[in-house]
């Protein structure tokens, strides 16, 4: 893996953190810039599209969880990956800050072996994510260039283009209890959907297709995927 292929955009309003990161990134061959709070780390995403945000959460002007919510809001920036920085180590931080559409939480002080370490674990996982054209989990084979699922090896089973989006949603982060506004959001985004039961329904319509043991209703929050 070249890290002359990836950009990292540092965002914190601490210069010295900033300083720090950029300096030990660009010194393993990545591409940084950096921002000091989350509007001036939306422009410059909105203007060059990047592979890894390393973002802090307690910033002015606009915090990084806002931010993060705001880059999510942008199907063009599905696949990029948003890593927290904060010196908060309370449960409802972290909670929230995944919550809002992160990938992973990395705490201050940040001990840079670490973190390097951790940044190449991300990227490497974008990279297979991208080029898996085939993901199997347990019985269930999911084609991303056929739209379809086989299971145990069987014959293609075709899928509608919105029970392939949310069976994707799902799978990208297995025991994940995705709410069902977030699925909405995800799935559907801005079009006009009728009837209050849509999620409902693709979900039976899945199950009839996969089976009843891969997709678990949460009550009154929403679903997730799980391998036995």
């Amino acid at each position: 893996m070249d890290p002359s292929n990836f950009r990292i955009l540092v965002v914190d309003d601490e210069p010295d953190i900033v300083e720090l990161l950029e300096y030990h990134l660009k010194k393993e061959g990545y591409h940084v810039k950096t921002a000091s709070n989350g509007e001036e780390a939306l422009k410059k995403i909105r203007k060059s599209e990047q592979d890894l945000v390393l973002l802090d959460i307690m910033m002015p002007v606009m915090n990084g969880i806002d931010c993060c919510k705001e880059i999510r809001k942008d199907s063009k920036f599905s696949q990029t990956i948003i890593a927290f920085l904060t010196a908060r180590n309370e449960d409802f931080t972290e909670i929230s800050a995944l919550d809002s559409g992160g990938d992973d939480f990395i705490s201050k002080p940040i001990k840079l072996n670490l973190l390097k370490s951790r940044v190449k674990a991300l990227l490497r996982r974008r990279v297979v994510e991208q080029t898996a054209s085939v993901q199997s989990f347990g019985d269930l084979e999911l084609n991303h260039e056929e739209i379809c699922i086989r299971l145990s090896g069987g014959d293609a089973i075709q899928l509608a283009k919105k029970e392939y989006e949310l069976l994707v949603l799902l799978t990208s982060k297995p025991g994940k209890v995705f709410k069902r506004h977030k699925i909405m959001d995800k799935v559907w985004g801005n079009e006009v959907i009728v009837g209050d039961r849509t999620i409902d329904v693709h979900i039976r319509k899945l199950r009839e297709k996969i089976g009843q043991d891969y997709i678990k209703t949460v009550k009154g929050i929403g679903y997730k995927f799980e391998v036995a």
